[in-house]
């Protein structure tokens, strides 16, 4: 399989909807960001995030069921695929193996 680029934003994204697990549509997943990055989203972002993705393979989406809240209007309900946790998993131990060859006279500061 090949490898696909994953932007800072769409990792973001994969990662959201991991933790929502089966509560992972559009909003819900602009309202979990907002509150973790304690940053405004557009929802139009996030849609074209999640269709970037799932045509990257990443992510699969279905349409949930209706209901009266809505106004019978279903959610598209996203979850990641096994490529995307592959994908997901390859950054963390990328991410991990920069930050251990940081110098420890760089990251003084940061302990302090």
């Amino acid at each position: 399989m090949k490898k696909t680029g994953v932007g800072e934003f769409e990792e973001m994204v994969l990662l959201t909807i991991c933790v929502l697990d089966n509560s992972a549509y559009a909003f819900s997943i602009k309202t979990e960001v907002e509150a973790r990055t304690n940053r405004k989203l557009n929802i139009s972002a996030i849609h074209t995030t999640l269709y970037r993705m799932e045509d990257k393979g990443l992510l699969t989406s279905e349409m949930g069921e209706s209901n009266s809240i809505r106004g019978g209007k279903r959610k598209r309900m996203f979850s990641v695929t096994p490529f995307g946790i592959k994908s997901l998993s390859e950054i963390k131990v990328t991410r991990s193996k920069l930050w251990e060859d940081i110098p420890a006279m760089i990251l003084k500061d940061l302990k302090s």
